[in-house]
């Protein structure tokens, strides 16, 4: 996941489900094999700049997951324009309102960046 942040969602998502997997849930599984194979020569480029700037963003999802209504945060810290740190994970708590769920995802981002 170091290198290929771009899978991170899907793998996630599919690790849910590991315990009792179904057809569907492999066929998920082959097509993000097939699309791991079609990118092999793509990489996370940094480059070299005078000026370091670090730009945090911070997204979710208020109860997207409809097994348990949790929401899912988001994260992503930018150093001089190049991916640094991210993060996608699954709120430990179900959260009542769009509002709780950003403040909830914003606070894990900021206790990252500390």
């Amino acid at each position: 996941m170091a290198t290929k942040p771009d899978l991170m969602y899907s793998v996630c998502l599919i690790r849910r489900y590991i315990a009792y997997p179904t057809k569907e849930h492999l066929l998920v599984v082959k097509r993000v094999l097939q699309y791991l194979k079609g990118t092999l020569e793509l990489d996370v480029f940094y480059a070299r700049e005078d000026a370091i700037e670090l730009f945090a963003y911070t997204d979710n999802d208020h109860a997207d997951d409809y097994d348990d209504r949790k929401s899912t945060s988001r994260y992503v810290f930018k150093l001089s324009g190049g991916a640094v740190v991210w993060a996608l994970k699954k709120q430990l708590i179900v959260t009542l309102s769009t509002t709780e769920a950003e403040y909830v995802a914003v606070a894990a981002c900021a206790c990252h960046s500390i």
